[in-house]
């Protein structure tokens, strides 16, 4: 709550977890919304897609045939960019891409077409140093020379065969609502007499269960009795676009949800009969792997869970694959420990041998969003993958795939979450539940800011900044320093300064060792500004040169006669900020009052002092409750602008004359 600091790092398109019937990677939501903020000053789109028609065919057996068809008007050179290279993520261990047809009409007249030598296949810029993922490829096709005006036609064709978890399928799909695509048409023919649609729940018995939010515009079966299928076709034309949705609407259910898997236990089981079963050999197998990496004989007694966790954590590199990048399919403990790196779900399966030897118990669990209960499982829900280990009465979450994450501690969105239980039991079979993450920290949190700090006669500042963390902000600052190269260090560092309110140059940074976890992580850097203050203005008015404490907002207002929402503060935490600045001979400063304000939920102190030529500054917030019932809504609002009134004080400067200030220094 001191500060916020999110980084987002590459990773994985998640369309290769899932059979060729998720949604086209062609419509790229994310690049749509960057060229929205890209549109010049008449509002005009980068591209539009004048059509977007896609036809999914599946079997019985579970293969599959997508075929998309695009048209698409270039209207400056920022779509001409982004359509220059045409990518498509696909696992060739069980699909094919083809590419027949790449066409540019020029605004100048004439066409052209893409020439096989155009179209590359490489493994996937995010396993290109794991060749044990290599089957995970991206096929591109080079559109050289675009301007404003062309337009792009293209078809893409991608086949499924004999996929890990087939015959089951599964398909979802969401319309456009950006205004983006003018004319999009979608169909999806399977096998089985669809006979119930519901946007509530599932036809029990029937598959697949179909889910439709959008009406469709045509259905119809074909087929004989004994062999019977289901066509579902719509056509969105831009001169009847689908309203957006807000949250109260499901905006973030998918338009339609297909799946043959009846159950989340038929998922869990499909996915456990993948897994290599738990057995004493392999156990013995990781032991040996372990000992190979760290020339440490090991032990399984209950108190080395810990040690177990930071081996699999820390010395193999996690290669950052989506949940079902892979087929859910696991190599042999050997293979692994011999590659050096590993997948999240490898990391997990190897943990949980570990962490399920002598006394403690451990399973393989995966996050699906919240909960489901029943409605359409299917595997593009999942996640995240941890291992919850139990030891005594004490239940550990763990998350082996972030490399820096301290034991017991896993990102705070997960925390308190149900998740889907992967777990074998004493007869080395499957069962499958929903089980509560646990909730707390595995350590108090807390947050120490010290700024020592000197302001120039210049007017120059320079300060020394150092953070102590353990906690929420603890994890994203060792991941991010941990996954940037050390040269780079000073822009991370520039990140976090800006997310605390300080501007200027980073001169240094040191950061203790990611990887060493049982220890808070520190951070310190130092920054300068040239121009802190002008001295010519009278008085000089200065904020404390402490970061800005974040604060919760109030839920929104319920709706007549419903119940105030709660108002959720979050993990308890700990905040201390302190600030020492030295200031030029002859100044004198005066300080705003200092403020104290206790409620039984949050707490929070300041003090202001001056001393000399030197000025100190200390801000106190202790959160102690994770939330409050709605009806306090006044009190909480009250210390909200307790604390925000303190942090708009002003510290007040002013300077002797420069003759005085010299006449001082004469007489000392």
């Amino acid at each position: 709550m001191c500060f916020v600091f999110v980084m987002a790092w590459p990773v994985l398109a998640q369309e290769t977890a899932q059979p060729p019937a998720e949604k086209p990677v062609e419509k790229a939501p994310q690049k749509q919304a960057e060229s929205k903020a890209a549109k010049g000053e008449k509002g005009e789109l980068p591209f539009q897609i004048q059509l977007l028609e896609t036809h999914v065919r599946f079997e019985t057996n579970g293969d599959s045939r997508k075929e998309v068809h695009t048209i698409v008007k270039i209207n400056n050179i920022l779509g001409a960019r982004e359509f220059s290279r045409l990518t498509f993520d696909y696992n060739r261990g069980w699909q094919q891409v083809e590419i027949p047809l790449v066409r540019v009409s020029h605004a100048n007249g004439g066409t052209s077409e893409l020439l096989p030598s155009a179209v590359t296949d490489a493994p996937n810029p995010a396993v290109e140093k794991f060749p044990a993922f290599a089957d995970l490829r991206v096929k591109v096709a080079r559109v050289l020379g675009l301007q404003e005006g062309d337009t792009v036609e293209y078809r893409v064709i991608t086949t499924t065969n004999k996929h890990p978890l087939a015959p089951d399928y599964w398909l979802e799909h969401t319309f456009d609502r950006s205004g983006q695509v003018l004319q999009e048409e979608y169909e999806v023919d399977m096998p089985g007499n669809v006979t119930s649609v519901s946007s509530e729940r599932p036809a029990v018995g029937f598959k697949p269960n179909v889910f439709v939010g959008v009406p469709t515009t045509s259905f119809e079966r074909t087929g004989l009795a004994d062999a019977t299928r289901s066509i579902f076709r719509w056509k969105i034309p831009s001169e009847h676009p689908l309203p957006r949705k807000g949250e109260d609407e499901g905006m973030l259910t998918p338009d339609v949800i297909i799946t043959t898997l009846g159950s989340w236990d038929d998922l869990a089981r499909k996915i456990g009969n993948l897994y290599p079963k738990w057995t004493d050999a392999g156990r013995k197998e990781v032991y040996e792997g372990l000992r190979h990496l760290m020339n440490s004989s090991l032990t399984t007694k209950e108190q080395d869970l810990r040690t177990d966790y930071e081996f699999v954590s820390q010395k193999l590199t996690t290669v950052d694959l989506p949940i079902g990048g892979v087929g859910f399919r696991i190599r042999g403990v050997k293979e692994i420990f011999d590659s050096g790196y590993a997948s999240p779900e490898e990391k997990c399966y190897l943990l949980g041998l570990l962490a399920g030897s002598g006394k403690n118990k451990a399973e393989i669990v995966f996050y699906a969003g919240e909960r489901p209960t029943g409605k359409y499982p299917r595997p593009s829900l999942l996640q995240q993958v941890f291992v919850l280990a139990r030891a005594e009465e004490k239940s550990v979450a763990l998350d082996p795939s972030s490399e820096v994450a301290p034991f017991g501690m896993i990102a705070a969105q997960f925390r308190g979450k149900e998740v889907l239980s992967l777990s074998p039991n004493d007869a080395g079979d499957y069962v499958f539940y929903w089980v509560e993450l646990p909730e707390d920290l595995p350590f108090p949190a807390r947050q120490q800011v010290n700024v020592a700090a000197e302001l120039g006669a210049d007017g120059a500042l320079k300060s020394e900044v150092s953070y102590g963390l353990r906690g929420d902000n603890e994890l994203l600052l060792r991941e991010a320093f941990h996954g940037t190269a050390k040269e780079k260090w000073k822009d991370v560092a520039n990140l976090l300064a800006i997310s605390d309110g300080f501007r200027g140059e980073i001169t240094s940074v040191n950061v203790s060792d990611p990887l060493a976890t049982r220890e808070p992580f520190k951070v310190e850097y130092t920054i300068t500004q040239p121009k802190f203050v002008d001295w010519s203005k009278k008085p000089v008015r200065i904020p404390a040169l402490l970061p800005q404490i974040g604060l919760p907002d109030l839920p929104k207002k319920a709706a007549d006669g419903d119940a105030a929402p709660k108002i959720e503060l979050g993990t308890p935490l700990d905040v201390e900020t302190q600030m020492t600045l030295k200031l030029p001979a002859g100044t004198k400063a005066v300080v705003p009052p200092g403020t104290a304000v206790n409620r039984d939920y949050a707490r929070f102190s300041s003090k202001y002092g001056v001393v000399g030529e030197t000025v100190t500054a200390s801000r106190r917030v202790n959160f102690l409750l994770r939330e409050i019932d709605g009806t306090r809504g006044m009190d909480y609002n009250a210390f909200v602008r307790a604390v925000q009134n303190d942090q708009a004080g002003m510290i007040v400067l002013e300077r002797e004359a420069e003759a005085k200030v010299e006449e001082k220094k004469k007489k000392e």
